[in-house]
């Protein structure tokens, strides 16, 4: 499903774990990290999406995450032609994304990446949440910088939330 400017929808996924890491998968077979992502289905909110994609390729459910935040519009990148399918060039240029900022409120051990019958990830790790964008591939970096700087207020906002939450407890 393509827009009329010849993007595919799909969504992003910031997770971040009680330390403020985010969750970093590598792609099967490949020496490529990056985080979850996949395209929206025909009739699928972003959300729905993010959730359908987030236990695809994590393992985890709803009940393990809370949204922090999303990016208000639609982040583009191109692909570069040699990467495209033959069958849709001319027509596709890349994928315009939603990007969803994550806590794990569950635990390490709820991830599973082999929960779906095609795991796109053979590892993961935390990683500190400014990752390396050099390692990220060189077409998706721009779009990466741009959904972690949107996203950031998102983390130091949850951070100021629990700080206050921890006061007020230790206070009573």
């Amino acid at each position: 499903m393509l827009d009329k400017e010849g993007y595919r929808p799909n969504v992003g996924i910031v997770l971040a774990n009680q330390r403020n890491a985010v969750f970093w998968g590598k792609r099967i077979n490949q020496h490529a990290w990056q985080f979850p992502q996949g395209g929206i289905k025909h009739g699928e909110t972003p959300m729905q999406a993010m959730f359908r994609e987030l236990g695809e390729e994590t393992g985890l459910l709803p009940e393990h995450v809370r949204i922090l935040g999303r990016t208000r519009n639609w982040l583009r990148y191109d692909v570069p032609a040699h990467w495209v399918r033959r069958d849709w060039r001319g027509a596709y240029r890349g994928q315009k994304q939603i990007w969803f900022l994550l806590r794990l409120v569950g635990r390490d051990c709820d991830v599973s990446l082999r929960a779906s019958g095609h795991p796109e990830f053979d590892a993961w790790r935390w990683n500190d949440y400014w990752v390396p964008l050099d390692s990220v591939i060189e077409f998706k970096r721009e779009v990466y910088r741009q959904a972690l700087t949107e996203l950031h207020r998102f983390l130091l906002a949850d951070r100021r939330e629990r700080v206050r939450r921890a006061e007020t407890v230790s206070g009573e």
